[in-house]
């Protein structure tokens, strides 16, 4: 599916958390609206894909609004932020809920770049960076430098030990490739929590967990009952994704099957395994 790509400025980017994310950060942050990740993998069961207001009508995955003066709203707006987020807890961004900070487009535009310069100019309390893609590791020298003045999270997602799965698309970054970026920004300091995220099947758990172990802090494992936020996996079940994790694996579609997944990280993260919103809240996590 080709992409379109726009240029629009836009009011506002700090955005008050409400619903199921209120519980992991104050505010949420997009650096793009829409999503060239869409067509892939990750796409597939994507939250928001079935939201109106941010789609618009068109496809998901064929999109993506560049939100370029995002930098000079967030230092416009960022320490009445701070103020707001103080009266009630952190000040904590997470980055992102509804696209990917790291879509191939980043390398043009750098809004992610100018967002996270501005934010070490003015860091909040804590950032959580959400990503399904290796291209994360460009910018480890600059996470780095914001680590040493606020709390930083990557979650990268791996959502199966797999790169093909039958009747879905491939991911945007293959499994390799997204265990040796989770590697390198350890390495480099950084805290990494490889979120499952959709649960998908996985053909080897045992194997799976035990490289999650070798190559990050910790997992999020995140099934889409009870994880997406809607009674019973409603919203994902609006989607494609269902479907076909069922005809791979009819037990992946059950909450037993998560369970057994989280038995089975548990082995090898004892105390470092977080569920669904708890999970992305970092509750789990030592400071």
């Amino acid at each position: 599916m080709a992409v379109e790509v726009s240029q629009t400025p836009v009011r506002s980017i700090l955005t008050r958390t409400s619903g199921f994310l209120r519980t992991v950060a104050s505010h949420s942050l997009q650096p793009y609206r829409g999503c060239s990740y869409g067509s892939a993998l990750c796409g597939v069961g994507c939250y928001v894909r079935h939201n109106g207001l941010l789609t618009r009508g068109r496809p998901w995955g064929s999109f993506l609004e560049v939100r370029v003066n995002a930098a000079q709203r967030y230092s416009e707006r960022v320490e009445a932020e701070r103020r707001w987020a103080h009266r009630q807890g952190l000040f904590s961004i997470f980055m992102s809920s509804s696209t990917d900070p790291f879509v191939p487009q980043e390398r043009k535009f750098r809004i992610t770049q100018s967002l996270l310069e501005a934010m070490a100019d003015a860091p909040p309390d804590e950032l959580i960076v959400q990503t399904h893609s290796h291209l994360v590791t460009e910018y480890s020298d600059l996470l780095v430098e914001l680590d040493s003045r606020c709390a930083v999270r990557v979650h990268l997602s791996i959502e199966s030990d797999r790169d093909k799965l039958p009747g879905l698309p491939p991911p945007a970054s293959t499994v390799a490739r997204r265990f040796a970026a989770a590697a390198a920004l350890r390495d480099a300091g950084l805290r990494v929590v490889i979120t499952v995220a959709p649960l998908l099947p996985i053909d080897e758990p045992d194997a799976f967990f035990a490289r999650i172990a070798d190559h990050a802090d910790a997992v999020v494992i995140d099934h889409f009952i009870g994880g997406d936020g809607s009674t019973g996996g409603a919203r994902t079940n609006r989607t494609a994704l269902p479907r076909a994790m069922a005809a791979i694996d009819p037990a992946s579609v059950t909450i037993a099957y998560r369970d057994r997944m989280i038995d089975l990280a548990r082995r090898h993260l004892p105390g470092h395994v977080g569920v669904n919103i708890d999970g992305f809240a970092g509750r789990f996590l030592s400071p």
